[in-house]
């Protein structure tokens, strides 16, 4: 992996609509310069879920362009090779994914999905505020290792790390 490039980043769940998409937001802010940051599911919901926009948009993360999509669309020819590709719920972890060109490195980093919040107002609020916090967390860590200077199996183990960071959903460290 050369520095001369900006490295492209997948986010997986299965729906699209939330965990994925907070991290698609928080990589594109904190990783701008350095990483291009995408999202998908197994199988997407068709849409973002409005508290997700609701608190990017108030923390100042950015949301044009976010939309619910299934992985399928980076797994044909002329979709952009992925450099690193993540799964960030249990589930999805657990499916069989596409081949990805290039042979990525991959990762688990599995929180529990603030959508499932039952309680109306402030509690599903507070769900995915917390979500977005263990992924800002995640993605700091991630954007601050030097990717450029590490071997793969070194880069693959930190990444293993970040994945067990406070609020991971699964002990396991399984990947995409």
């Amino acid at each position: 992996m050369s520095s001369d490039r900006r490295f492209n980043v997948l986010f997986l769940c299965t729906g699209n609509s939330a965990r994925s998409i907070l991290a698609e937001s928080v990589l594109r802010k904190l990783g701008e310069d350095r990483f291009t940051a995408f999202s998908a599911g197994s199988h997407p919901n068709g849409a973002v879920n409005p508290v997700a926009i609701d608190v990017l948009t108030e923390l100042g993360f950015p949301v044009d362009g976010l939309r619910s999509k299934s992985w399928d669309e980076f797994a044909v020819p002329g979709a952009p090779k992925m450099d690193f590709v993540f799964t960030v719920c249990d589930q999805a972890a657990g499916e069989s994914c596409p081949v990805w060109p290039g042979q990525p490195v991959t990762g688990h980093w599995g929180i529990e999905d603030p959508s499932r919040e039952e309680r109306p107002g402030l509690w599903k609020r507070a769900a995915f505020v917390k979500a977005l916090g263990y992924m800002k967390n995640r993605i700091g860590a991630f954007v601050a290792l030097p990717v450029e200077g590490l071997e793969r199996s070194s880069l693959s183990a930190k990444i293993s790390e970040i994945g067990q960071m406070d609020g991971a959903s699964s002990p396991r460290s399984g990947a995409a």
